[in-house]
């Protein structure tokens, strides 16, 4: 079974993880996401059995410190609403505006995401229906739609519950956030190889 490990930034990429997996660094934002994982699966000699992609969200509802697995993304962008197409629905492309994420494990608390290219503070998170945010997962999703690999997301909450004014208001949390994805990931490699 080969699971190819995918992370937006090796800010995120602590030592815990490190003793684990060597992750592909995708980048910051869904451009450049999507131009790298698809880089990535295009360079794989064999496409992978699951993309597994960590890293940090915002949420001002979820808790601080805790790890959600993404039940579904949408892409918070997209909003062709002036022409009568519903919000958050890419126009011409027979997809919902959610795409649904699987595998999920029952050990795994869940919960919705939204992507953007925007980081989203404050009252921001009130103009949203998904429970958290970040920035690459629904471009991730789209790609490995296209190569017909599932998509696992975990996203540990960073962020939300006040606004982020600087730098360290997104990294204080990431060590912590480190060690619990580590062990997450360990229970994923089990779950998958035993199933």
């Amino acid at each position: 079974m080969q699971i190819l490990p995918l992370m937006a930034t090796t800010i995120e990429y602590g030592t815990h993880l490190k003793a684990r997996i060597d992750p592909y660094i995708v980048g910051v934002g869904p451009v450049e996401a999507a131009m790298n994982t698809a880089r990535v699966m295009e360079q794989c000699e064999n496409a992978p059995d699951y993309a597994l992609l960590l890293g940090s969200s915002g949420s001002a509802s979820l808790q601080q410190g805790e790890i959600y697995q993404a039940k579904s993304v949408s892409y918070r962008d997209m909003d062709a609403s002036a022409i009568g197409f519903e919000k958050g629905l890419t126009p011409f492309v027979d997809l919902p505006a959610a795409l649904e994420l699987a595998p999920q494990f029952d050990f795994i608390p869940k919960a919705t995401l939204s992507t953007g290219g925007k980081v989203i503070v404050g009252v921001e998170f009130e103009q949203l229906s998904a429970e958290m945010v970040d920035m690459e997962t629904f471009a991730v999703k789209r790609v490995c739609q296209s190569f017909d690999v599932p998509l696992i997301a975990l996203r540990g909450i960073s962020d939300g519950k006040k606004e982020l004014q600087q730098f360290n208001d997104w990294t204080e949390l990431l060590p912590l956030l480190d060690e619990k994805l580590a062990k997450l990931v360990d229970g994923i490699i089990e779950a998958l190889e035993t199933s």
